[in-house]
């Protein structure tokens, strides 16, 4: 793999070791995998590329060139997504960080916002 520069939004060591293993190999198989062929992109290199376009805002085609292509990218996020594999993702951060904070690591309780339930009394639109 060449090296390329940095960008802010790439993955530290830290980061990639904290999630690599909810991230879908190509031996893996499941939606995740691109079945049985070896990767042609390097997987913390592809999720780098995912998180520098919900970052930066750009659209998929506005992706640096130095990234793998947008259509391979789009290709393992549609994958990805459809597979769960973000919502694992922020499940565990989640639980990591409530751990850290000293608290269960499931909430127990949801709070919902009076403007809501004003709204829902109604039962109709909100105006």
């Amino acid at each position: 793999m060449e090296t390329r520069k940095r960008y802010p939004t790439d993955l530290t060591d830290a980061e990639w070791a904290q999630i690599e293993n909810l991230i879908p190999t190509h031996s893996s198989g499941g939606v995740g995998s691109f079945g049985g062929r070896p990767p042609k992109y390097d997987r913390r290199e592809i999720l780098n590329a995912i998180i520098f376009i919900t970052k930066a805002g750009c659209i998929w085609r506005m992706m640096p060139h130095d990234l793998p292509p947008w259509e391979a990218v789009y290709g393992y996020f549609a994958r990805w997504r459809d597979d769960g594999v973000f919502v694992r993702i922020n499940d565990r951060l989640r639980r990591k960080i409530r751990v850290e904070e000293c608290h269960d690591p499931e909430p127990s309780v949801a709070i919902v916002d009076s403007q809501s339930v004003k709204g829902a009394e109604k039962g109709g639109a909100m105006r």
